[in-house]
């Protein structure tokens, strides 16, 4: 029996696994688009740890980073771990009783208990307020404020963060919503050790006389008259909207009485008056 059908078969299997296999080029190619390398969380102050040595439970030690971050270890005395990453502190330990003849060949492990050594806090107006642990190194102002419930629904959309940057005093006011927009990611703030933002209320307008739902409501950007009358669920049945009037805080402090179009914008504070129509 001829063998040649065989023959082609073979030769058709081979071309086709080297037509499917890339060429080496495109194997030595790193991938793009991966996403970055987040840096590790880095001991501080207050941290709780859990120390353990494989085999050597006498030299296991629970205890908590000082304030200038050193912790008292059995056979090393005193050392400090504050500013490390876990495995720094861990290869630390293992150099340390290996060089001093303790251990042979010395596994550590350490396990963070409880992060104290860098925190930042979020108060105002958001769900959960309170100091909040800085677990990662790279974390931003969302990712903050996410761990803090978000911002309320009475929560301003300008939020003010302050600490220190290189000693020096820092301050940063934000605006939410950009954050969401192209290119918004370089505008979302490093949170470092020692933040504090703070969300305020959302400014606020209010409106009286003839309409449906009198009372405060939120000022909305670039909020017109109009507008306002149509939150407070528009004119009652006696209302006119002629000669409403906008009572207005000066920069001196002092009540100014406006007349406004129904175009013109409100601002923080504005108080609206709907008259009652005379006929």
């Amino acid at each position: 029996m001829s063998r040649l059908p065989f023959f082609r078969a073979l030769l058709g299997a081979l071309c086709a696994l080297v037509l499917a296999t890339p060429p080496l080029a495109a194997l030595a190619q790193p991938a793009t688009g991966t996403a970055p390398v987040q840096r590790e969380y880095r001991l501080g102050a207050g941290d709780v740890l859990r120390i353990m040595v494989f085999q050597n439970t006498d030299l296991s030690l629970e205890t908590r980073l000082s304030e200038g971050g050193v912790v008292s270890y059995p056979l090393l005395g005193s050392i400090r771990l504050g500013g490390l990453t876990i495995p720094a502190a861990e290869q630390l330990i293992a150099d340390g009783l290996r060089n001093g003849n303790f251990v042979k060949q010395p596994q550590v492990n350490i396990v963070l208990l409880q992060v104290r050594g860098n925190q930042a806090s979020v108060l105002g107006q958001v769900n959960r307020p309170g100091r909040y642990p800085i677990e990662v190194s790279d974390m931003r102002l969302t990712d903050l404020l996410a761990t803090a419930g978000g911002t309320a629904p009475g929560g301003a959309d300008f939020v003010v963060l302050i600490g220190t940057r290189d000693g020096r005093p820092y301050r940063v006011e934000v605006d939410l919503p950009l954050l969401f927009s192209p290119g918004g990611r370089d505008r979302d703030v490093l949170i470092v050790n020692g933040d504090t933002v703070w969300v305020d209320r959302q400014p606020v307008v209010y409106i009286y006389g003839e309409v449906q739902r009198p009372g405060a409501m939120r000022l909305e950007r670039e909020m017109t008259l109009l507008q306002a009358l149509a939150t407070g669920g528009g004119l009652t049945a006696r209302g006119t909207q002629k000669g409403m009037r906008v009572h207005r805080k000066g920069a001196d402090g002092a009540v100014q009485e406006l007349e406004a179009a129904m175009t013109d914008k409100l601002r923080e504070g504005d108080v609206v008056f709907v008259r009652e129509s005379l006929f």
